[in-house]
């Protein structure tokens, strides 16, 4: 198929003013082998030059390469100035906060390079453009926004995606990411800047370093999580996975008073290739296996690893079989919730409407307030008074005054004062969660999780859904609820739930990535229990059977 004189045109056009090299020499590459013939090349060229990256209240994230399409220093100086004519006309934001905004970044390719470029143009449009003293997990730009009385912060990551990728995630001055309207704003800044040539956009170089006060004044913030006086005798092996959170972390539970984990010694380094996981994810399966070989050779009380930002962690324990498993984020949120209201830590408890039920009925147990919320920690970080929050996607707000948004090395030291109190106690997390289901009932959770090629089977899905539910699950009447209008005072958003006396199912695309999931739940409460063992077994056999009847609706079968 022939390059349309239309195609060619915008590649040309992108190549002139691209200041990057290698983008610039790529997509040379792409035309001169689509001219020649090459098919694959043709499709590449098409897909990358073809629409442009779409800003949301994720704000950028994709593949890098050249084109609108893709991420790389054209789209990034774009959306750098975008956001400061923004941040520009947000008058009374920058009487509350102040007129800093602070850029951080991660390890990936492109990330400094990213970061550099956006305080250029942020300091020519008349910010305090901050630079962090090199890579930093995203958690630590968070609590800086609000640390340091920043009007607006960016991070260059893109969390646990695969290698190739990378991001451009924004927060405001109330140190949440960004949600409607100032996404759509911020969008329609960014389509304004775009359409002119990017010399255009001014830079200046009057911009000036974070320094060394904002990784010590976080380390010593999470130190303080760990209770003074409390017990800190228990082993533990941990990953960084090639992330920007390892020695950070080493730091943080040394002024704890923790003593220091075994490393996986492959993952310990910052690599932006992430050489030994084909996914840096630790939900994925067999990402944190060298983490558990680790915990098992040094007989460890626990396993922690965070994604490579450091935004998300990971829990891993020994069961009574004498084998490791890693804990569900739903089982995660839930022990730290529970640990955190047995400490009579008093406000509003919430997680996404995704998560599991059982924390709203902890927290009522507890007298306190439960919320929930849309998916992802812009809703969940926006909670007022907010005690703590959790999303089944092991993320975790454990000290809500100082982060809004989700943080894997502020619960790691949680996780660890926890385990250290429980082995003092002569108990483990297993047993604690044994108590826990005794006492509120078994709670099971799953996902069910559909990758699509192309995108328009997702919407074909969540239609089918709409227009043809099914009216029982596993022999129990559902109702349901389409989201997409908002309902329950929560914003619009593309979900549907299902929800029965037993069981609930939400449905909804993945936000980050091509994926239709279904968020399953199987319930035993207190009143049919009838042992534990049974009441984990019945619940099991109830998960894998709305597994597989949600399979045939959505017609994943």
């Amino acid at each position: 198929m022939a390059v349309t004189p239309e195609l060619r045109g915008t590649v040309e056009a992108w190549v002139a003013q691209d200041p990057d090299p290698a983008t610039r020499a790529e997509a040379q590459r792409l035309l001169e082998a689509a001219d020649a013939g090459d098919e694959q090349a043709h499709a590449g060229l098409v897909d990358a030059f073809t629409g442009r990256l779409a800003f949301g209240t994720a704000g950028l994230r994709g593949a890098l390469g050249p084109g609108p399409n893709r991420m790389n220093r054209v789209v990034v100086t774009q959306a750098a100035a975008g956001l400061a004519a923004y941040l520009r006309d947000q008058v009374a934001l920058r009487q509350a906060h102040g007129s800093t905004v602070l850029v951080g970044h991660d390890a990936r390719h492109g990330s400094e390079r990213f970061a550099l470029d956006t305080v250029k143009v942020l300091a020519a449009a008349g910010f305090d453009a901050v630079l962090t003293d090199g890579p930093v997990p995203t958690p630590v730009v968070a609590f800086g926004i609000l640390h340091l009385g920043c009007e607006a912060g960016v991070v260059v990551t893109a969390s646990h995606n695969p290698a190739r990728d990378n991001g451009y995630k924004v927060y405001l001055g109330d140190g949440s990411q960004i949600v409607p309207p100032a996404d759509a704003e911020i969008a329609a800044r960014i389509d304004e800047v775009a359409r002119r040539p990017l010399d255009h956009v001014q830079r200046s170089d009057a911009w000036r370093h974070a320094g060394p006060h904002l990784l010590d004044a976080y380390a010593a913030r999470a130190a303080s999580l760990a209770p003074a006086g409390g017990p800190r005798d228990l082993r533990w092996a941990y990953t960084p996975m090639h992330g920007v959170g390892g020695g950070l972390v080493l730091d943080l539970v040394a002024r704890a008073g923790f003593p220091a984990p075994a490393v996986v010694a492959e993952q310990a380094e910052p690599d932006p290739d992430f050489p030994t996981v084909a996914f840096p994810n630790p939900e994925e399966p067999g990402a944190i296996d060298r983490a558990l070989a680790l915990g098992e050779e040094v007989d460890a009380d626990v396993v922690v690893a965070n994604d490579p930002d450091a935004d998300r962690c990971a829990v891993a324990a020994r069961f009574p079989d004498g084998g490791w498993r890693m804990l569900t984020g739903d089982e995660l949120g839930v022990l730290l919730g529970e640990d955190a209201l047995r400490r009579g830590v008093r406000g509003t408890y919430a997680c996404s409407v995704v998560s599991s039920t059982e924390l709203a009925r902890v927290a009522a147990a507890h007298g306190q307030p439960f919320a929930a919320t849309l998916t992802g920690f812009k809703w969940i970080g926006r909670v007022p008074g907010l005690a703590f929050g959790y999303e089944e996607a092991i993320g975790y707000c454990v000290d809500p005054e100082a982060v809004h948004d989700k943080d894997g090395m502020t619960a790691l030291v949680r996780v660890l004062a926890l385990v250290a109190q429980l082995k003092a106690d002569g108990s483990t997390v297993a047993e604690r969660l044994d108590e826990i289901a005794t006492t509120y009932g078994v709670t099971l959770t799953g996902q069910l999780s559909a990758r699509v090629d192309d995108l328009s089977q997702i919407g074909d899905a969540m239609a089918r859904l709409r227009a043809r539910p099914p009216a029982s699950l596993v022999g129990e009447p559902v109702e349901v609820s389409d989201l997409g209008p908002g309902i329950e005072g929560l914003p619009p958003t593309d979900a549907v739930r299902l929800e029965g006396p037993t069981v609930r199912v939400v449905v909804r695309p993945s936000g980050t990535e091509p994926k239709l999931k279904a968020y399953l739940e199987a319930r035993v409460p207190l009143e049919q229990a009838a042992g534990l063992a049974d009441d984990r077994r019945r619940a099991g056999e109830t998960l894998a059977r709305l597994r597989q009847e949600m399979t045939e609706a959505l017609g994943l079968g």
